[in-house]
């Protein structure tokens, strides 16, 4: 099976960047409107480039290199510029290896038959980079495991560990990890959380305990909405299992997180929390979700007027149908309980036959 990095570009100008197991449906899904969020508010849209990777972890890879590019650089990889894509990553003082890997000039453009100097020249960038992970002085492997877990779940791959308590690597986060390896093997560790933010133009602190700090305070939600249009590296930062952030820890942020909780039990574990703002972040991501299926339409009326004198027919001789004065107000009932479910006519058929089965039983 392969699996594919794909750039789009939007009405607006802006682009898109993603990865997916088949491209042409996934393609055909941004420009019907499908996938909801980003492309869908910005159609139509246009397949510019792609690239096959034999392994779904290099194209989640390769999402996530390319949208943090600048838009420069995205635009030579479109025209499959070598040379400008080196020189940029030389600016942006990112790796040239690192920024080749992903720039092959023999998969540009298969499919959208796009030119060289084609490309829209709008000022936005499509898509932020996405956020990073920061667990400061976090206590158990398995926890850092499960973290792993709950960020690979909704598409985030890039952690970074301030003074772990028991070191690291450590034997007992992979078990816990559940296959996400890749966030464990790129995990970051720095002695200080200064260290670690450094790059990072916007920094998050979660929290549910108050502050004697003044801070703007956002929702999961908010901040996933700041973050995908922000400029510059994000950072989300979180605190030991036993008692989150210390007032210092959330002094760095610009902002915190917090979800409304009970106040009588306000205890979320490590993976909780992560997995909260990921999946806020993801909703503004083209992730998998689990295939829709079309519902069968309601039956005809005529079909389901058939169950139903199926039904009368056989509660007259039950007696049932009980007071006389009240025969039509019970029937009506009868009637509106089974008309309210919709049944499609498959759901009737199915009936027919049980009050069938009801009526003339078969010999045992």
């Amino acid at each position: 099976m392969a699996f594919y990095c794909y750039i789009l570009r939007c009405a607006d100008g802006m682009y898109y960047c993603g990865h997916t197991e088949s491209l042409e449906k996934r393609i055909s899904e941004h420009q019907t409107g499908l996938i909801k969020g980003f492309t869908s508010r910005k159609l139509p849209v246009k397949l510019l480039w792609s690239e096959k990777f034999p392994t779904r972890v290099e194209a989640l890879e390769a999402e996530r290199r390319i949208k943090g590019w600048s838009r420069a650089k995205k635009e030579a990889l479109i025209r499959g510029d070598r040379a400008a894509i080196q020189r940029l990553a030389k600016k942006d003082c990112d790796s040239p290896e690192n920024t080749l890997r992903y720039a092959s000039s023999h998969s540009l453009s298969r499919y959208s038959g796009q030119k060289e100097g084609e490309i829209s020249l709008g000022s936005s960038e499509g898509q932020s980079e996405s956020p990073l992970i920061i667990l400061v002085r976090p206590q158990l492997g398995a926890n850092i495991g499960k973290a792993a877990r709950a960020m690979l779940n909704f598409g985030l791959t890039e952690m970074r560990l301030v003074a772990p308590r028991d070191g690291w690597p450590n034997p007992d986060a992979g078990p816990a990890a559940s296959g996400a390896d890749i966030v464990l093997e790129n995990a970051q560790v720095f002695d200080t959380l200064e260290e670690a933010i450094a790059d990072c133009a916007h920094v998050y602190a979660t929290t549910v305990r108050r502050r004697d700090l003044v801070k703007p305070v956002v929702t999961p939600e908010e901040a996933a909405r700041e973050i995908i249009t922000a400029q510059g590296r994000t950072a989300i930062l979180f605190g030991p299992e036993r008692s989150g952030l210390e007032t210092d820890d959330v002094a760095v942020a610009r902002k915190i997180i917090t979800v409304p909780i009970n106040p009588e039990f306000g205890s979320l574990n490590l993976a909780q929390a992560v997995i909260l703002v990921a999946y806020e972040w993801s909703k503004h991501q083209t992730l998998a979700s689990p295939t829709e299926r079309e519902l069968d339409p309601p039956a005809p009326q005529s079909e389901l007027d058939g169950l139903i004198a199926h039904l009368d027919a056989m509660l007259e001789p039950t007696g049932y149908f009980f007071p006389p004065d009240r025969v039509p107000t019970t029937k009506r009932t009868l009637r509106s309980v089974l008309t309210k479910p919709s049944w499609n006519a498959n759901e009737v058929r199915t009936l027919r036959g049980v009050l069938s089965a009801l009526q003339n039983p078969r010999p045992k």
